[in-house]
């Protein structure tokens, strides 16, 4: 089967996990059925020691052929979930053949135009064949599309008994776009010498540096009273919280910055003049600025305690997950060998950092040195997501050339 052919497959499955059940793992249970087939998938194929877990995490290994059993385990690891962002259901997936480089109708019903001049991107792919949406859903390239070349490249391998490989492992893992599910994999268990996520986004992509971040809850506690007797008793809970978030410096909002460039970001505002909520993530690839992020927010609680009184603002700052790149500095075999395979496949690498996290940083730290790389996909979260078909099928290529690279 055809990568792209077993991605418009893989869209047909809403996996899209929830935060409200960060606490449960998987979030949902739609994630577990796709990872049941998948397992199925790889039985399939010839792997017979595939299987899921009570977590929902999908493991699986190919022997060595005879002679590389000396060689190094690699890993390939994606994700089974999507993210909340845009809606993960009834997907419609088509494929606008030959792409014209003009704006695409997506959905005439309802006049969703993906357009050229808000997606400069498309300019790229010009006479490529572009799977896409009807403008209503996700697509789920993220990370679907890694997905779907980790288990072509697997099926690849399985068909053709003469390409030579060392151990081979791969896993599936739940709720990674809400950052709670990799805390239950099982690195003894998957037993790699190293891995690459698959699960990044225009083709060429290589990625050792991700953010900093933190999680940042505030409540913060008023007094309400009616408001025609509130003289010098009213403290309006939703006024303090516009207060706090006035006092964040406006520059490092995420709007404003780029490349290396940390952020503070509100993702979630709740409340009554009694009671209001925030949610903030805090991002910075570099440690000293992400723990002076996190000092500035404490010195601005503290101060407002001062000014309103104690326990008016009640602050819950947690570390999420660290840089990886000190962790693929001593392995930076990873990185040049992924630079090999992407210029023996014709593709120009990229060393870009990640505006974001991966499931790969949190397991550098746990010692399984863990770098990502493209899928092919452009938009991801988006209603406007797309990933072109030759994408697909050449990162597939680029992940048996890895494998050809450590035979040898």
């Amino acid at each position: 089967m055809k990568t792209y052919e077993r991605f418009i497959k893989y869209t047909t499955f809403n996996t899209t996990s929830s935060s409200e059940n960060e606490n449960q793992t998987p979030s949902t249970e739609k994630q577990r059925v796709f990872g049941q087939y998948l397992v199925e998938e790889l039985k399939g194929i010839g792997i017979d020691n595939a299987y899921i877990d009570d977590k929902s995490f999908v493991y699986a290994s190919i022997p060595a052929t005879k002679g590389k059993e000396n060689k190094p385990k690699i890993g390939f690891i994606a994700h089974l979930d999507t993210v909340e962002d845009a809606s993960g259901e009834n997907i419609k997936a088509s494929i606008v053949k030959n792409y014209d480089g003009k704006d695409i109708v997506l959905n005439k019903e309802k006049n969703i135009i993906f357009s050229t001049e808000k997606f400069p991107s498309l300019n790229k792919y010009i006479g490529n064949d572009l799977i896409v949406t009807d403008g209503t859903t996700l697509l789920g390239a993220d990370d679907k599309a890694g997905i779907a070349e980790i288990m072509t490249m697997a099926e690849t391998i399985m068909n053709n008994p003469n390409i030579e490989h060392g151990e081979i492992k791969i896993a599936f893992t739940p709720d990674e776009e809400i950052g709670s599910g990799i805390e239950y994999f099982d690195v003894e268990k998957f037993d790699a010498d190293f891995a690459y996520t698959v699960d990044g986004g225009e083709l060429g992509e290589i990625e050792y540096e991700n953010f900093n971040a933190a999680s940042c809850k505030i409540t913060v506690n008023g007094v309400n009273v009616h408001p025609g007797y509130s003289k010098n008793k009213m403290k309006n809970a939703i006024l303090l919280a516009m207060e706090f978030n006035s006092m964040l410096p406006p520059e490092q909002k995420p709007q404003y910055t780029e490349k290396y460039e940390g952020f503070y970001h509100l993702g979630y505002i709740q409340g009554t003049e009694e009671k209001t909520k925030l949610e903030y993530i805090i991002r910075d690839h570099d440690i000293e600025k992400f723990n002076q992020k996190k000092e500035f927010v404490k010195d601005i609680i503290n101060f407002l305690n001062k000014k309103y009184g104690n326990n008016t603002f009640v602050l819950e700052l947690k570390d999420t997950y660290y840089n990886m790149k000190e962790k693929i500095l001593p392995n930076m075999h990873l990185i040049d060998n992924a630079k090999k395979a992407f210029n023996e496949c014709g593709v120009q690498e990229k060393i870009v950092p990640i505006r974001g996290g991966t499931d790969g940083a949190r397991l550098s730290f746990r010692g399984l040195p863990c770098p990502n790389l493209s899928t092919g996909g452009e938009n991801a979260h988006s209603r406007f997501e797309y990933v072109p078909v030759q994408s697909l099928e050449k990162m597939t290529e680029v992940l048996l050339k890895i494998i050809n690279i450590y035979a040898e």
